[in-house]
């Protein structure tokens, strides 16, 4: 039997409550996003007015920065998953706490990335395979970017904390504002303009270095001053710590496989030519400046709300609300990549007009943007998912389809077989639709607010009077 009308009416009327709520909380990260993504975007830009070989550099070299943000984004997961669970309760002693730990934390593993940049930048560009011009780049821009490493912790996890308790605005105002400085500095310091010296890549390194500097400091004066509900405490609950630790693990580890992959995935474009190789990078570039603001907010999103409906004790409301976010992001990242994919070559000629790396762009960019339906609901799902606490099973289907499709296919049918660009565009392509399938999976089966709900009973949630 089919529904009734007014069941029908009622079910899409509980969709579009989530989808307004969802809005309000994800503009200001999709916001944020989009002047972060612009700002690679411009990096890229940039490069590639200087030459093929820069813009390669900056690909490969950001391959090393992903690290500490992995790291970064790991534990800003889990910060966002505490902060979301105890706001959801009103237990805002756990809710500080969880917080400060997540921020020290992040600032602690940042030192030895910033050591290991300024000591082995140009030894880490050099054992890619990468030619005498792009070593010499990298391993500049590499040293610049990793001396900030920890302000680049600290910047993430307290946006994401942040975010977790519902302000989504304030990490919004202060993100905006350093990636409009690092957009402007790039511009000025990269192609010497308005009398600046004209630095190339250092004054990009620079102008990122920067940023990270001044989000990290401006963010903590947001949550220690008066003006917002959180604040820094002194830490002293190792339930917290481990707790914590337990569901930022499984993230950090997908991050750090997917930057690990990322370096034998290089090496195979880098086989194909130095062309091939920076055509990803702008490929990639392309669809993450048009379609990643949005994915990021609804993962974010559904982080958010999924994590407060738990807190509230409320599983159903939880688990309808990420489907709902899922259908959203079909709705608009899903349609967007597919207009991508239609009009990709158009939207390549404004990175580079070389015309092999146009070829090859075109490709990259078609891949991204016929995958773009699986990717969002993908990320949708797994922000659900984190909400909740449970990262393993986002980190299971990552790391597997990174390591068996955009990895070993890749390396099969591009080298191999000989397919080349396209090879490995097919790997793209069958790695998103594998993680949708294993997190989808888990979603329907998994008892992941059971998990929850003990994870809040054991470090003691309770409503602050």
């Amino acid at each position: 039997m089919g529904s009734s009308p007014d069941a029908t009416e009622a079910l899409s009327a509980r969709v579009f409550a989530v989808w307004k709520r969802v809005l309000a909380l994800a503009w200001p990260i999709m916001a944020e996003q989009t002047t972060r993504t612009l700002m690679r975007t411009v990096d890229i830009i940039v490069t590639g007015l200087l030459s093929p070989a820069a813009i390669a550099a900056i690909g490969l070299a950001d391959l090393y920065a992903r690290l500490p943000l992995r790291i970064g984004l790991g534990l800003g997961g889990g910060a966002i998953a505490l902060s979301s669970q105890d706001t959801g309760s009103g237990a805002t002693n756990t809710r500080d706490e969880a917080i400060t730990q997540a921020i020290l934390l992040g600032a602690i593993t940042g030192v030895p990335f910033m050591i290991l940049g300024v000591l082995l930048s140009e030894f880490a560009i050099e054992i890619l395979g990468a030619e005498a011009d792009v070593v010499t780049y990298g391993a500049i821009y590499l040293a610049i970017i990793m001396v900030t490493a920890p302000a680049r912790h600290v910047g993430i996890i307290a946006a994401r904390a942040l975010q977790g308790t519902g302000d989504t605005v304030s990490p919004m105002v202060v993100n905006v504002i350093a990636n409009l400085l690092n957009v402007s500095g790039s511009v000025v310091l990269g192609l010497g303009m308005f009398g600046a010296p004209r630095l190339e890549v250092v004054g990009v390194g620079l102008a990122t270095a920067a940023a990270n500097v001044f989000t990290a400091l401006a963010l903590l004066v947001v949550i220690a001053g008066p003006w917002r509900q959180s604040s820094l405490v002194r830490p002293t609950d190792w339930v917290i710590a481990r707790q914590l630790l337990t569901v930022s693990a499984p993230r950090i580890a997908e991050g750090l496989v997917a930057t690990v992959i990322e370096f034998p995935f290089n090496s195979i474009l880098l086989m194909i030519s130095t062309e091939a190789n920076a055509a990803y990078q702008v490929g990639r570039r392309l669809y993450q400046q048009i379609s990643s603001p949005l994915s990021r907010g609804y993962n974010v999103a559904a982080s958010i709300v999924v994590g407060q409906y738990l807190g509230e004790g409320d599983p159903e409301a939880a688990r309808f609300n990420g489907w709902a976010i899922a259908g959203l992001g079909l709705a608009t990242v899903g349609v967007i990549g597919v207009v991508l994919a239609a009009f990709a070559h158009q939207f390549v000629y404004i990175f580079t007009t070389d015309p092999e790396t146009v070829g090859h762009a075109v490709t990259f960019a078609q891949a991204y943007g016929l995958s773009a339906p699986f990717l969002v609901v993908y990320i949708a799902i797994a922000g659900s998912l984190q909400g909740a606490g449970e990262t393993f099973i986002p980190f299971l289907a990552r790391s597997s389809g990174l390591f068996l499709f955009y990895l070993c296919f890749s390396y099969v049918t591009a080298i191999y077989l000989g397919y080349g660009v396209l090879g490995v565009a097919a790997g793209v392509f069958l790695y998103y639709l594998w993680a949708l399938l294993i997190v989808g999976w888990a979603y329907v089966h998994r008892d992941w607010a059971g998990k929850a709900a003990r994870m809040m009973a054991e470090r003691g949630t309770r409503a602050d009077d």
